[in-house]
Order: C-alpha cells, then structure tokens, then sequence
C-alpha cells in the first residue's frame, strides 16, 4: 500500500528555499574567487611587463557622462571605484538586510559567536598594524588589514571539497558578513573628508524619492535608479564615499512583497489557465495581459531584497569585483621604495596582521567567550574549524585595497599597503588550504 504524501510545513519550505539560496551564495562566491584570483594575477603581470606603461594610462583615460550642459568627466578608474563599487556595497547592503531579517543576525543568541569574532578579527589586526607603524603617516592604514574577502574566502574553503563541515562554511560567511558591516561603519567615520551639509539634503531627497516609491508600491527595480543616483551624488557633495550609497540603498531594500489583491499563487495560476485557453490564438496581442501577469507574479513571488540580490549578486561577483582587482591590484613591484617614509613598516603591518592578527582574534575572541559560557560552538564546529575559520578570514584583499585606497595618498605607502594585502591573503590561503587538509584528514 503506497503510502500518502504529507505536505511540507511551511517552516520546512523556508528552510529548503535559505538552504537552496545560500548553497547558491557560496556556489557564485567559489567560483567568482577563481575569477578574482585571475583578475589580480593579470593585473599584477601587466603592471611589471613591457607594457606597464597602459596600464597606467587606461585607467587615466577620461570618460564622460551627460546630458546637453550637464556633463560629468572623470577617470575610468575613478568609475570603477566610486561608481560600479557602489553596486558591490549594493549587494552589501542588501546581505545585511538579510542577515538582520531572517539570518544569522536575526538572532542574537545564534549572532553573538560570530559577532564577536568578528570583532576580534577587526581589533586586533589593528592593533598589530599599530604595533609596527607608529608614525602618523603610516597609522591613517590601521584599518587596512581588519577586511575579509568573501569571494576569496568562501572560494578557497571550496577548494577544500565536501569533507569540510556545513556549520563551517555558515559560521566563515557569517562572519565575514559582519566584517562588511564593521568595514563600512570604518569607512564612514574615519575615511571621509570634511562634510559639506548641503550634500545631506541632496541624499535625503533621493531617500525620500526612493520611500515615497514604495510607499506607492513600483516592484520594478529600474524606476529605483533615479532616486539611487540622487543619494549616490548627494553623499559625493558631502565628501563621503559615495560608494556608502549602495549600503544605505541595500539597508531600505524591502524584505517583504509588495502587498496586492491576489496572492502570486493565484495570480500564476489565472494567467497560466489564460495562456492554455489562447495559446492556439491567432490574436497575438491576446497573449499580452496573461504574460504581463506572469511577470509581475514572477516578480512578487520573491521579496524585493531576495530578488534584486540575486539579479546583483553573478554580475557583482563575475564582473564588478574581477574589473576592480584588475584596476587597482596592479603594483609595480619594482617602484616601491620599502625606505621611503615607512613603506617596509607598512607592508610588514599589513601582511602580519592579516596573516596573524585575524586568526589570533576570531580564535582568541570565540575561545574567551566559550570559555565565559556566553556563547557555545555551532553544532559540527570544533576548535580546528574556528582556526580555519581564522587563517581563511585573513584573506583581506578587495575591501582591504579599497580602504588602502581612502587610507593613502602617498604613492610610496599605497603601492606598500596593496602589495602587504596581496602578500597576506596569498600566506592566509595557503595556510587556510594546509590546515584545511589537516581537519579533512582527521574527519
């Protein structure tokens, strides 16, 4: 006798759909950390070879944008930087959201580990940063080595097969997540210039535009641009960022449906029945309403915040953060003075804090507290995961060259502090895959 079929509840059809978006999150990120590594290596070799010199000019080459009298030029480095950037902060913020909503932040209990490894990984890099530059020239880089990478991170723990536990790869995006958010709270107050207050009123427009569309419920993503390029050009009159633009915008990203009359279930199935009753229809035009139905409850059956995100993430993860690698991982190794002004120091800060200072954190930081009972390992996580976990979060490299890149002026100290990342997160995988090897090996 067949037995019947029992309908999943539906808190096992919300698990099955965050287990399937997150197996899909880490499946982008391990491969986009492949294409990252490409990018940084070509940008590496092209920087040193014959053709060095354009490189350099690529990147000066101005490009314009406008309208009749209103017309922006600006380098295409600036662009990428400050301009598709703003996208990558986009799906930042957008994570964030997530986390708060239905994540690992939505609940303080199962937040706090990783809260407060988090933390220790950003403090005390810093302060081994500090330790070897105590000059004021070099000191503005103390937030340089305190980033992880996810892309390279989540790629690397990939590299690593099946053999590595679940919790594990939960408890390094987790927390590399949070480090986004500490990443972003650091730039915005200690990478900003002078404020200009009339750059507030310019970005506070644009939020107002933004809520007074949800207000009037628009689901598309595309009308949300305007208002978005409107808080993006406010924050760049306050000499902010204008990068943190996305981060405000992904933070207001809804995490709920627009409300309608018909649920998007029941939408669907009208406009399908519709669609079987014309298809045989020689009237093209009478296939139009359905198929306008059928969109729109494509569109609704996700949040705003889960949808947008995942139209985001692949061109993000494929082609915003690969461009960046390949605009500003470009060091001529043979420019840098390491006597000039402290360059030596921070090279050796960066690279030692990623390598030692991130691990000696996150393990230092969740080891107390346990050890305090305040928080307790996720189950399948032991002690030897946590170190992976630590080794593999000193990959620092995209936000770190970012903040490197708000950090210093001086060329001598900024072609030092990409070259201290580039070295610590190369030492960090290599010692997260050889670690690695070992927890596989004890399984």
């Amino acid at each position: 006798m067949t037995a019947s079929l029992r309908t999943p509840s539906r808190a096992q059809l919300l698990t099955d759909r965050a287990l399937a978006s997150l197996e899909r999150f880490l499946h982008i990120e391990a491969v986009s950390g492949g294409v990252l590594l490409l990018a940084a290596v070509a940008a590496l070799v092209w920087a040193n070879s014959a053709g060095s010199a354009s490189y350099e000019a690529l990147w000066h080459t101005p490009v314009s944008f406008g309208i009749g009298p209103w017309i922006a030029s600006q380098s295409l480095h600036f662009w990428i930087n400050d301009g598709l950037m703003t996208i990558f902060f986009l799906v930042v913020g957008m994570e964030i959201r997530r986390e708060i909503h239905e994540g690992a932040l939505s609940d303080l209990r199962q937040a706090a580990l990783p809260i407060g490894a988090a933390f220790g990984g950003v403090a005390v890099p810093a302060l081994i940063y500090l330790v070897f530059n105590g000059e004021p020239s070099s000191r503005h880089g103390w937030a340089v080595p305190t980033a992880t990478d996810i892309a390279f991170a989540v790629g690397v723990l990939a590299l690593l097969g099946r053999g590595i536990p679940g919790n594990v790869r939960v408890f390094l995006l987790a927390l590399a997540i949070i480090d986004d958010v500490i990443a972003v709270v650091i730039i915005a107050l200690f990478y900003t210039g002078g404020l200009q207050l009339a750059g507030f009123a310019v970005a506070g427009a644009g939020i107002v535009m933004l809520l007074a569309m949800q207000r009037m419920g628009l689901g598309s993503a595309w009308p949300y641009v305007a208002p978005g390029a409107v808080v993006w050009v406010g924050l760049l009159i306050t000499g902010a960022h204008p990068t943190l633009a996305g981060v405000v915008l992904g933070l207001l990203t809804p995490v709920f449906s627009t409300p309608a009359r018909h649920s998007p279930m029941e939408m669907l199935t009208r406009a399908t029945e519709a669609l079987r009753d014309r298809i045989h229809s020689q009237d093209a035009g009478q296939l139009a309403h359905p198929l306008r139905d059928v969109r729109q409850a494509q569109r609704e059956v996700l949040p705003p915040v889960v949808r947008v995100q995942m139209a985001l993430h692949p061109w993000v993860a494929f082609g915003v953060m690969p461009l960046f690698a390949l605009a500003n991982a470009g060091v001529a190794l043979g420019s840098i003075d390491l006597n000039a002004g402290g360059a030596s120091a921070v090279l050796a800060g960066v690279a030692a804090a990623l390598v030692l200072g991130k691990p000696l954190g996150v393990v230092g930081t969740s080891w107390l507290l346990v050890k305090l009972g305040w928080c307790r390992l996720p189950d399948g996580v032991s002690w030897g995961g946590v170190v992976l976990v630590g080794l593999l979060a000193g990959i620092g490299f995209t936000m770190s060259i970012f903040i490197a890149m708000l950090a210093f002026e001086d060329p001598a100290l900024l072609g030092a502090a990409k070259s201290g990342v580039l070295v610590g997160s190369v030492l960090a995988a290599v010692l997260g895959l050889g670690w690695g090897r070992i927890c596989v090996g004890r399984q």
